[in-house]
């Protein structure tokens, strides 16, 4: 008797709940001899379960099968090797159509949980270490991860460019912003980065907080599902809206600890990272106009500066 239901399709796997999951992941994780105290995580767009105190399950339906050995890749490749701690992999494999990753469990609380109670002088103290713990990921360098895609980022970006009115539109930004796009992406001359690893949803989220001294401590990041190879720029998207989220001092803070010079922080810099966010497979300008400071002139271009 098969223990997973089908996951042919993400519309059937939609259809399915963490609990529903539950029964086949405790038989999972008992056969992997993790232990059979399992308790789902309740965010997260695939289903995630805390297997005791030290380690993670996630499964991938078939369709994911691609995120998982992405996910897999850079755990493997970055485990040890940036100033903050990941994952490290201890079993993966498939089972009834199922991909599914034993990974050990970052101590801490989620950035998100934690910001409402971080002071400023903890976000000052905070922002250079993000900035750093991104120069580290995107300085390594190996043979392993030339299996991220895309195969080509300039055709990535070329592909991103074609579709960007039609993927806004399908977002129902308005149309004083949609008339816009091509004038302002024609204008910013986002040349021919080197290609680094990226995470792409470096995000509140998906960074872990310990407090340790009375001072808050960042203890892990996580999720790499959607990491990819790509101009480093593309990565202060997540960083800009839903780590500083408006904040331009904190974001300022988190550049020159990436390594920037206050020189290099410009107009031209703006405009970069506003079109890779107009460029961002996920990008939803519709909703980061709810949720950040808009500026009283509704153009890109005052955007870019503002964010």
């Amino acid at each position: 008797m098969a223990l997973f239901p089908p996951a042919g399709t993400e519309d059937e796997f939609g259809t399915l709940t963490r609990e529903a999951l539950l029964p086949a992941v405790i038989s999972l994780a008992g056969s992997l001899g993790a232990g059979e105290a399992v308790v789902p995580f309740t965010e997260g767009s695939l289903p995630v379960y805390a297997v005791g105190d030290e380690l993670v399950l996630k499964l991938y339906p078939s369709v994911y099968f691609g995120e998982m050995a992405t996910e897999r890749t850079m755990l493997e490749v970055l485990h040890g090797r940036l100033p903050i701690t990941t994952p490290g992999v201890e079993r993966t494999g498939e089972l009834e159509g199922w991909g599914y990753l034993l990974m050990d469990r970052l101590p801490g609380d989620t950035l998100k949980d934690v910001w409402p109670r971080l002071s400023t002088e903890d976000k000052q103290r905070l922002a250079p270490r993000l900035g750093e713990a991104l120069a580290a990921l995107h300085a390594v360098d190996d043979p392993a991860l030339a299996a991220l895609g895309p195969a080509s980022w300039s055709r990535f970006i070329a592909d991103q460019r074609g579709n960007v009115v039609k993927h806004h539109r399908k977002t129902r930004l308005g149309e004083k912003w949609l008339s816009q796009l091509d004038g302002f992406l024609d204008s910013v001359e986002l040349g021919t980065p080197r290609v680094v690893p990226l995470h792409t949803e470096f995000v509140r989220d998906h960074l872990m907080m310990t407090r340790e001294g009375g001072e808050w401590r960042v203890s892990g990041l996580f999720d790499f599902e959607p990491a990819m190879r790509g101009a480093a720029e593309y990565e202060f998207v997540g960083a800009g809206l839903f780590v500083a989220g408006g904040d331009r001092d904190f974001l300022r803070r988190l550049l020159l600890g990436y390594g920037y010079k206050p020189a290099e922080l410009g107009e031209d810099f703006s405009r970069r990272c506003l079109a890779y966010t107009l460029l961002h497979v996920y990008s939803n300008l519709r909703r980061y106009l709810e949720l950040l400071p808009v500026p009283a002139e509704p153009t890109l271009d005052t955007l870019a500066t503002t964010w």
